[in-house]
């Protein structure tokens, strides 16, 4: 994989995918959702860069002493080149570092890559949440606990 660069993400960033965000990445929010996001109380968002281009990026909700993901998004065709666990990595010591005791997330019962990759993380189920995506869209929470959440 060539060098992938984490930055917080900006408001250049976002008018940079904002008018791509469904084409390029998916259809979780639109663009205006992804704005109030990213300039939310206690929010963090961060991009990873490729060649200076966004091929990704990631929020988190911290609430110390706990910590939720909001999301990690990858470009589409740029999944499966590990992008989603670099990020991943990245928040896990931003929590670390923010003395994060629990970190939570949802994830579509139906995105066996991105639980694959949370379980590899070292994130465990802890329930679901019936109709979160939708009518018959379940939710499978996850958390991960610890002293010591990089892996």
């Amino acid at each position: 994989m060539e060098s992938i660069e984490i930055l917080k993400m900006t408001l250049e960033d976002y008018e940079v995918i904002k008018d791509n965000l469904i084409s390029d990445f998916d259809d979780f929010w639109n663009a205006s959702v992804l704005k109030s996001e990213l300039l939310g109380e206690h929010k963090k968002y961060l991009v990873a860069k490729q060649n200076g281009e966004i091929v990704g990026f990631a929020g988190m909700l911290q609430n110390p002493p706990e910590m939720e993901i909001m999301n990690i998004v990858i470009k589409k065709q740029e999944r499966k080149k590990g992008i989603g666990a670099f990020l991943l990595n990245k928040m896990l010591e931003i929590a670390e570092n923010n003395k994060i005791e629990t970190i939570f997330l949802e994830v579509h019962e139906k995105n066996v890559a991105a639980k694959k990759l949370y379980e590899k993380a070292g994130f465990c189920e802890i329930g679901m949440r019936k109709n979160y995506y939708g009518i018959g869209e379940n939710a499978i929470l996850m958390s991960k606990k610890g002293n010591n959440l990089q892996k």
